[in-house]
Protein backbone atom coordinates (compact mmCIF):
# COMPACT_ATOMS: atom_id res chain seq x y z
CA UNK A 1 0.00 0.00 0.00
CA UNK A 2 1.15 3.46 -1.20
CA UNK A 3 1.57 5.68 2.35
CA UNK A 4 0.70 9.19 2.54
CA UNK A 5 5.02 9.99 2.20
CA UNK A 6 4.89 7.59 -0.87
CA UNK A 7 2.58 10.12 -2.54
CA UNK A 8 4.04 13.06 -1.35
CA UNK A 9 7.04 12.06 -3.03
CA UNK A 10 5.65 11.03 -6.01
CA UNK A 11 3.82 14.62 -5.97
CA UNK A 12 6.38 15.97 -5.57
CA UNK A 13 8.48 14.42 -8.35
CA UNK A 14 5.78 15.00 -10.28
CA UNK A 15 5.26 19.06 -9.74
CA UNK A 16 9.47 19.01 -10.21
CA UNK A 17 9.50 18.07 -13.54
CA UNK A 18 6.31 19.89 -14.71
CA UNK A 19 5.33 17.49 -17.11
CA UNK A 20 1.97 15.62 -18.13
CA UNK A 21 3.52 12.33 -17.25
CA UNK A 22 4.37 13.43 -13.86
CA UNK A 23 1.33 13.91 -13.41
CA UNK A 24 -0.31 10.73 -14.46
CA UNK A 25 2.19 9.29 -12.00
CA UNK A 26 0.80 11.65 -9.07
CA UNK A 27 -3.30 10.87 -10.23
CA UNK A 28 -2.26 6.95 -10.78
CA UNK A 29 -0.41 7.09 -7.23
CA UNK A 30 -3.54 8.89 -5.83
CA UNK A 31 -6.06 6.42 -7.05
CA UNK A 32 -4.04 3.50 -6.18
CA UNK A 33 -3.79 4.79 -2.84
CA UNK A 34 -7.09 5.27 -2.64
CA UNK A 35 -8.15 2.27 -3.92
CA UNK A 36 -5.97 0.81 -1.03
CA UNK A 37 -7.43 2.38 1.65
CA UNK A 38 -10.80 1.05 0.71
CA UNK A 39 -10.20 -2.50 0.70
CA UNK A 40 -10.69 -2.69 -2.95
CA UNK A 41 -8.60 -4.94 -5.18
CA UNK A 42 -7.95 -3.61 -9.01
CA UNK A 43 -10.65 -6.19 -10.28
CA UNK A 44 -13.57 -5.06 -7.96
CA UNK A 45 -12.87 -1.29 -8.66
CA UNK A 46 -12.74 -2.13 -12.49
CA UNK A 47 -16.03 -3.44 -12.06
CA UNK A 48 -17.36 -0.73 -9.55
CA UNK A 49 -16.41 2.09 -11.98
CA UNK A 50 -16.69 -0.36 -15.18
CA UNK A 51 -13.73 0.50 -16.87
CA UNK A 52 -11.28 -2.68 -17.84
CA UNK A 53 -9.23 -3.97 -15.65
CA UNK A 54 -6.28 -3.32 -18.04
CA UNK A 55 -6.78 0.28 -18.23
CA UNK A 56 -6.85 0.95 -14.65
CA UNK A 57 -3.74 -1.06 -14.31
CA UNK A 58 -2.21 1.04 -16.84
CA UNK A 59 -3.93 4.26 -15.18
CA UNK A 60 -2.75 3.30 -11.55
CA UNK A 61 0.95 2.65 -13.12
CA UNK A 62 0.99 6.43 -14.73
CA UNK A 63 1.34 5.22 -18.01
CA UNK A 64 -2.04 5.54 -19.53
CA UNK A 65 -4.51 8.85 -20.39
CA UNK A 66 -7.79 8.63 -19.41
CA UNK A 67 -11.08 10.17 -20.05
CA UNK A 68 -12.69 13.13 -17.51
CA UNK A 69 -16.00 10.71 -17.72
CA UNK A 70 -13.94 7.49 -17.03
CA UNK A 71 -11.97 9.30 -13.88
CA UNK A 72 -15.61 10.18 -12.86
CA UNK A 73 -16.76 6.98 -12.93
CA UNK A 74 -13.22 5.79 -10.85
CA UNK A 75 -14.32 8.35 -8.23
CA UNK A 76 -17.97 7.42 -7.75
CA UNK A 77 -16.18 4.11 -7.36
CA UNK A 78 -13.83 5.30 -4.27
CA UNK A 79 -16.68 7.24 -3.13
CA UNK A 80 -14.77 10.86 -3.01
CA UNK A 81 -15.41 13.58 -5.29
CA UNK A 82 -13.79 14.30 -8.67
CA UNK A 83 -11.47 16.86 -7.12
CA UNK A 84 -10.44 15.03 -4.44
CA UNK A 85 -8.57 12.86 -7.32
CA UNK A 86 -6.43 15.73 -8.03
CA UNK A 87 -5.96 17.30 -4.38
CA UNK A 88 -2.86 15.90 -2.77
CA UNK A 89 -3.22 15.16 0.66
CA UNK A 90 -0.78 17.03 3.34
CA UNK A 91 1.16 14.42 5.21
CA UNK A 92 -1.01 13.36 8.33
CA UNK A 93 -0.18 11.35 11.13
CA UNK A 94 -0.51 7.70 11.42
CA UNK A 95 -3.15 7.97 14.06
CA UNK A 96 -5.62 10.82 11.87
CA UNK A 97 -5.15 8.36 9.29
CA UNK A 98 -6.69 5.54 11.81
CA UNK A 99 -9.66 7.58 12.43
CA UNK A 100 -10.25 8.55 9.42
CA UNK A 101 -10.34 5.06 7.59
CA UNK A 102 -12.61 3.71 11.03
CA UNK A 103 -15.06 6.25 10.13
CA UNK A 104 -14.59 5.40 6.53
CA UNK A 105 -16.13 1.65 7.24
CA UNK A 106 -18.67 2.57 9.70
CA UNK A 107 -22.21 1.92 8.30
CA UNK A 108 -23.71 5.44 7.52
CA UNK A 109 -26.38 5.37 10.19
CA UNK A 110 -23.24 5.14 12.81
CA UNK A 111 -20.92 8.23 11.46
CA UNK A 112 -23.47 10.77 13.17
CA UNK A 113 -23.29 9.32 16.78
CA UNK A 114 -19.02 8.60 16.24
CA UNK A 115 -18.31 12.10 14.91
CA UNK A 116 -21.19 13.44 17.94
CA UNK A 117 -19.20 11.01 20.75
CA UNK A 118 -15.80 12.22 19.63
CA UNK A 119 -16.87 16.01 19.56
CA UNK A 120 -18.31 15.92 23.19
CA UNK A 121 -15.13 13.92 24.43
CA UNK A 122 -12.71 16.26 23.27
CA UNK A 123 -14.64 19.39 22.40
CA UNK A 124 -13.17 22.56 24.01
CA UNK A 125 -16.28 22.49 26.32
CA UNK A 126 -15.20 19.31 27.97
CA UNK A 127 -13.89 19.99 31.14
CA UNK A 128 -17.17 22.66 31.81
CA UNK A 129 -19.48 19.20 31.14
CA UNK A 130 -17.66 17.07 33.31
CA UNK A 131 -18.44 19.61 36.24
CA UNK A 132 -22.55 18.63 35.65
CA UNK A 133 -23.50 14.73 36.12
CA UNK A 134 -26.77 14.13 34.54
CA UNK A 135 -28.71 10.98 35.61
CA UNK A 136 -30.80 9.39 33.06
CA UNK A 137 -33.09 6.12 32.87
CA UNK A 138 -36.49 4.84 33.12
CA UNK A 139 -38.07 5.57 36.47
CA UNK A 140 -37.41 3.20 39.27
CA UNK A 141 -33.68 2.96 38.18
CA UNK A 142 -32.42 4.63 41.16
CA UNK A 143 -31.61 8.10 39.59
CA UNK A 144 -33.25 10.77 42.49
CA UNK A 145 -31.81 8.09 45.59
CA UNK A 146 -28.51 7.59 44.14
CA UNK A 147 -28.41 11.43 42.39
CA UNK A 148 -28.83 12.72 46.34
CA UNK A 149 -26.58 10.90 48.36
CA UNK A 150 -24.14 11.85 45.54
CA UNK A 151 -24.96 15.33 45.40
CA UNK A 152 -24.82 15.90 49.32
CA UNK A 153 -21.29 13.38 49.49
CA UNK A 154 -19.96 15.59 46.84
CA UNK A 155 -21.42 18.75 48.69
CA UNK A 156 -22.68 20.52 45.22
CA UNK A 157 -26.81 20.97 44.44
CA UNK A 158 -28.58 17.89 43.25
CA UNK A 159 -31.59 18.86 40.96
CA UNK A 160 -34.39 16.80 39.91
CA UNK A 161 -35.65 18.45 36.53
CA UNK A 162 -39.28 17.32 36.89
CA UNK A 163 -39.27 18.65 39.85
CA UNK A 164 -37.65 22.86 38.30
CA UNK A 165 -40.79 22.04 35.90
CA UNK A 166 -43.18 21.59 38.30
CA UNK A 167 -42.44 24.76 39.96
CA UNK A 168 -42.10 26.92 37.16
CA UNK A 169 -45.53 26.02 36.17
CA UNK A 170 -46.91 25.81 38.72
CA UNK A 171 -49.09 22.27 38.53
CA UNK A 172 -48.01 18.45 38.58
CA UNK A 173 -46.72 16.57 35.40
CA UNK A 174 -50.29 14.57 34.79
CA UNK A 175 -51.30 18.57 34.87
CA UNK A 176 -49.00 19.67 32.58
CA UNK A 177 -49.44 16.76 30.09
CA UNK A 178 -53.02 17.05 29.78
CA UNK A 179 -53.11 20.65 29.17
CA UNK A 180 -49.94 21.16 26.84
CA UNK A 181 -50.06 17.34 25.15
CA UNK A 182 -46.23 15.79 24.39
CA UNK A 183 -45.04 18.07 22.37
CA UNK A 184 -46.15 21.16 24.31
CA UNK A 185 -44.27 19.41 27.19
CA UNK A 186 -40.57 18.64 25.64
CA UNK A 187 -40.82 22.30 24.87
CA UNK A 188 -41.38 23.32 28.24
CA UNK A 189 -38.24 20.72 29.81
CA UNK A 190 -36.11 21.87 27.05
CA UNK A 191 -36.61 25.10 28.56
CA UNK A 192 -36.17 24.59 32.21
CA UNK A 193 -33.26 22.17 31.51
CA UNK A 194 -31.50 25.25 29.40
CA UNK A 195 -32.34 27.53 32.54
CA UNK A 196 -31.00 25.15 35.19
CA UNK A 197 -27.80 24.46 33.20
CA UNK A 198 -27.43 28.83 33.36
CA UNK A 199 -27.83 28.95 36.54
CA UNK A 200 -25.60 25.85 37.81
CA UNK A 201 -22.41 25.31 36.58
CA UNK A 202 -21.65 22.46 39.34
CA UNK A 203 -24.53 20.03 40.04
CA UNK A 204 -26.16 16.84 39.84
CA UNK A 205 -29.22 16.16 38.32
CA UNK A 206 -31.90 12.95 37.70
CA UNK A 207 -33.72 13.63 34.36
CA UNK A 208 -36.95 12.06 33.12
CA UNK A 209 -36.45 8.97 31.59
CA UNK A 210 -38.60 10.32 28.24
CA UNK A 211 -35.87 12.89 27.28
CA UNK A 212 -34.14 10.70 24.75
CA UNK A 213 -37.00 11.13 23.01
CA UNK A 214 -36.75 14.81 21.82
CA UNK A 215 -33.80 14.49 19.56
CA UNK A 216 -32.44 18.35 20.11
CA UNK A 217 -32.98 18.27 23.75
CA UNK A 218 -31.28 15.41 24.64
CA UNK A 219 -28.22 16.35 22.40
CA UNK A 220 -28.24 19.43 24.27
CA UNK A 221 -28.28 16.85 27.32
CA UNK A 222 -25.30 14.58 25.97
CA UNK A 223 -23.37 18.49 24.63
CA UNK A 224 -23.78 20.33 28.44
CA UNK A 225 -23.15 16.99 31.35
CA UNK A 226 -21.43 13.67 31.82
CA UNK A 227 -24.28 11.51 31.47
CA UNK A 228 -24.85 8.11 33.38
CA UNK A 229 -27.90 5.59 31.99
CA UNK A 230 -28.77 4.40 35.29
CA UNK A 231 -30.18 0.82 34.61
CA UNK A 232 -32.05 -1.98 35.74
CA UNK A 233 -33.80 -5.51 34.89
CA UNK A 234 -37.55 -4.73 33.94
CA UNK A 235 -39.14 -6.47 36.99
CA UNK A 236 -36.85 -4.47 39.54
CA UNK A 237 -38.12 -1.24 37.85
CA UNK A 238 -41.66 -2.36 38.16
CA UNK A 239 -41.21 -3.91 41.51
CA UNK A 240 -39.38 -0.25 42.86
CA UNK A 241 -41.99 2.16 41.40
CA UNK A 242 -44.69 -0.11 43.11
CA UNK A 243 -42.92 0.18 46.54
CA UNK A 244 -43.14 4.16 45.96
CA UNK A 245 -47.04 3.65 45.94
CA UNK A 246 -47.88 3.84 42.72
CA UNK A 247 -50.30 0.58 43.35
CA UNK A 248 -51.92 1.33 39.65
CA UNK A 249 -49.96 -1.10 37.84
CA UNK A 250 -50.81 -4.28 40.32
CA UNK A 251 -53.92 -4.35 38.67
CA UNK A 252 -53.26 -5.20 35.18
CA UNK A 253 -49.06 -6.20 35.77
CA UNK A 254 -48.97 -8.32 32.95
CA UNK A 255 -50.29 -5.27 30.06
CA UNK A 256 -47.80 -2.74 32.46
CA UNK A 257 -44.83 -5.48 32.58
CA UNK A 258 -45.18 -5.91 28.74
CA UNK A 259 -45.53 -1.96 28.19
CA UNK A 260 -42.56 -1.37 30.25
CA UNK A 261 -40.38 -4.07 28.22
CA UNK A 262 -41.43 -2.31 24.83
CA UNK A 263 -40.54 0.93 26.25
CA UNK A 264 -37.13 -0.32 27.40
CA UNK A 265 -36.47 -2.12 24.38
CA UNK A 266 -37.10 1.40 21.98
CA UNK A 267 -35.02 3.99 24.30
CA UNK A 268 -32.19 1.05 24.52
CA UNK A 269 -29.97 2.63 22.16
CA UNK A 270 -30.27 5.92 23.02
CA UNK A 271 -29.97 5.23 26.53
CA UNK A 272 -26.46 3.73 24.71
CA UNK A 273 -25.15 7.26 23.60
CA UNK A 274 -24.53 8.13 27.65
CA UNK A 275 -21.48 8.38 28.75
CA UNK A 276 -21.72 5.24 31.18
CA UNK A 277 -23.73 2.45 32.24
CA UNK A 278 -24.53 1.64 35.88
CA UNK A 279 -26.99 -1.46 36.49
CA UNK A 280 -28.10 -1.66 39.52
CA UNK A 281 -29.90 -5.12 39.37
CA UNK A 282 -29.40 -7.20 42.49
CA UNK A 283 -27.86 -4.53 44.50
CA UNK A 284 -28.79 -2.75 47.72
CA UNK A 285 -29.00 0.54 47.85
CA UNK A 286 -25.82 1.11 49.83
CA UNK A 287 -24.06 -1.24 47.28
CA UNK A 288 -25.14 0.64 44.22
CA UNK A 289 -24.11 3.82 45.76
CA UNK A 290 -20.70 2.66 47.00
CA UNK A 291 -20.20 1.38 43.19
CA UNK A 292 -21.36 3.94 41.61
CA UNK A 293 -19.32 6.56 43.38
CA UNK A 294 -16.56 4.44 42.88
CA UNK A 295 -16.79 4.42 38.94
CA UNK A 296 -17.18 8.11 38.98
CA UNK A 297 -13.98 8.22 40.78
CA UNK A 298 -12.20 6.00 38.47
CA UNK A 299 -13.19 8.14 35.35
CA UNK A 300 -12.07 11.07 36.83
CA UNK A 301 -8.83 9.50 36.99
Amino acid sequence: MQTDATIKDITTRGATAGTEGGFLIFLGARVRELRNRRGLTRKMLAREADVSERHLAQLEAGEGNVSIVLLRRIAGALSVSLANLFAPEAETQHEKVLIQRFLERLPAHRVEDAVFRLMREFGHEEKARRKRLALIGLRGAGKSTLGARLGQGMKIPFIELDGEIEKEMGMPLGEIFSLYGQSGYRAIERRVLERVLDEHKNAILSIGGGVVSEKETYDYLLSNCYTVWIKARPEEYMARVIAQGDLRLMAGSARAMEDLRRILEAREPLYRKADMYFDTSGNSVEESFGKLKAALQGKEE
